[in-house]
């Protein structure tokens, strides 16, 4: 990264003689490449789990069971985005708390490297607990390098640091996807160990080009606060201890004992946590008005992350048994359909962001609740569109991998749509007392939607079915109209948010 650090051309000392990273902050190259390491390595390890799951050569579960995995797992990845941010605002600060995830992630891809199922899910929860932790706090300290959000960089110092993400998210499938698929599956999570190794070594060398204000913990803990934490944590583990040891020595066990409960929470607390801002008596009338009107967009978040999420495990799985995946007669692995999305994003993102600015000239922007219905008629569409491969392998043929390639093509389209929309509505719309808390919030609508999947692939329903692929693509297109036929009622409620 040398070579895009540059000087600007006047004397030391003076203001804005630091290096900078194409015109930022230096410590912008620093979180870039920790952010872009840390991708690297969830979403090579991500793009194998559920191949792993069902392979003969892994742990040949169902795919119903990988399914269910699968989507707890990201569901558990973003509930604890939450408690993240509680840590570093109230233990850490960021810059620690992101070192230590950094550290925990490694630690958990190392434990996936190990050839034994019963420390496979020991570290699925270790990775977990990391990207919690790492996720949102890392995006404030790039937030943290410029000065307030009137600062001119801030937006393009932000793209920059996506265009990151999504550099790793391309590369690990094509890397880590093929090392695990066709050399051996271990090797393919040591890789993704390697990979946040990288990351975190060089934001530990990077550190000294971060705001002093990431090292600071904003609300600390007093020590009773912390004696009360501490106190409370080890009896709800001690709870938990106890109760798995009685259902493992009595013989009962299966993976569902840890399935349910985890998927319940998924459910249960962003629905808790959303309730609890709602009754806040302390909020003023546009406050309460203006979160009414969220928990439209939240539902609509919830069923759109629902359906988009199976691109990592229906269509995944679907793509194993029953897609010729081939390019003109060259085979590669199924992993690789994972660095679809990706390369997509950076190359239609740019485009959606002239599009929107131009049409905002003209006067013509969609509304922020135009966007958000229209992403859900999108992501119903593309399982519209998967019913045509489906139906192809019912046949007994083997479908085309441009088929996969549309599907995922048409919700990248919708995520453009709803993502970027959805965190911008979540920042304007928050009540102030709640603003830091809010990001989270947007977070737990991704939890919803991957725990009802997990839900409904723990009671054994086959989400490559016909039917319920039909009934999820439905259900996406209603949910969008509704949301677009009561957008009057929506927006009086917005206020003054467009």
């Amino acid at each position: 990264m040398a070579s895009s650090l540059t000087k600007d051309s006047v004397s030391p000392g003076t203001p804005g003689s630091e290096k900078t990273f194409f015109g930022h902050p230096r410590g912008l190259a620093t979180l870039f490449m920790t952010e872009m390491w840390e991708r690297f390595s969830y979403y090579g390890m991500r793009a194998l789990l559920p191949l792993y799951l069902v392979a003969p050569g892994g742990l040949h579960l169902s795919a119903t069971a990988a399914t269910a995995i699968y989507s707890v797992y990201l569901s558990l990845v973003y509930l604890l985005a939450l408690p993240g941010g509680w840590f570093a605002d109230r233990v850490l600060g960021p810059r620690r708390t992101v070192a230590v995830a950094g550290l925990v992630i490694m630690l958990g891809h190392l434990t996936l490297a190990l050839p034994s199922s019963g420390t496979f899910y020991a570290g699925l929860g270790l990775v977990a607990i990391g990207s919690g932790l790492l996720k949102a706090n890392i995006s404030t300290m790039v937030g943290h390098l410029y000065d307030g959000p009137d600062d001119p960089r801030r937006d393009g110092g932000f793209t920059v640091f996506y265009i990151g993400i999504n550099l790793g998210a391309f590369a690990a499938p094509l890397v880590i996807g093929t090392i695990g698929e066709n050399v051996n599956w271990h090797l393919g999570f040591a890789l993704a160990a390697l990979g946040m190794a990288l990351g975190l070594a060089q934001f530990l060398l990077g550190r000294r080009h971060l705001d002093t204000r990431s090292d600071v913990v904003p609300t600390p803990l007093s020590a009773a606060e912390k004696a009360s934490t501490l106190r409370k944590g080890l009896l709800w583990l001690a709870v938990a201890a106890v109760f798995y040891s009685v259902v493992g020595f009595s013989g009962h066990y299966t993976l569902n004992w840890i399935l349910v409960p985890l998927t319940v929470l998924g459910l249960v607390i962003p629905v808790w946590v959303i309730a609890r801002i709602k009754r806040d008596k302390s909020l003023d009338h546009v406050e309460q008005s203006k979160m009414s009107a969220y928990i439209w967009f939240f539902i609509a978040a919830a069923v759109f992350w629902m359906i988009y999420d199976q691109g990592g495990s229906t269509l995944s799985i679907f793509a194993e048994s029953s897609a010729e995946n081939t390019v003109f007669g060259w085979e590669f692995p199924v992993s690789w359909y994972q660095s679809v999305n990706p390369v997509l994003i950076m190359a239609l993102a740019p485009v959606f962001a002239w599009a929107w600015l131009a049409l905002n000239r003209a006067g013509r922007e969609p509304s922020t609740i135009v966007k958000f219905s229209s992403g859900l008629v999108l992501v119903g569409a593309s399982f519209f569109l998967f019913l045509a491969p489906l139906s192809i392998a019912e046949g007994g043929h083997k479908a085309a991998a441009m088929w996969l390639v549309a599907i995922y093509f048409v919700q990248t389209v919708g995520e453009l749509t709803v993502s970027p929309v959805g965190l911008s509505v979540t920042t304007k719309m928050a009540p102030a007392k709640y603003a830091s808390q809010m990001m989270g919030v947007w977070f737990l609508a991704v939890t919803a939607g991957d725990a009802t999947t997990g839900l409904l692939s723990i009671a054994g329903v086959d989400l490559n079915g016909m039917g319920v692929v039909t009934l999820e693509a439905t259900l996406a297109v209603i949910a969008g109209f509704a949301v677009y036929m009561y957008r009057n009622k929506v927006k009086s409620l917005m206020g003054d948010v467009r």
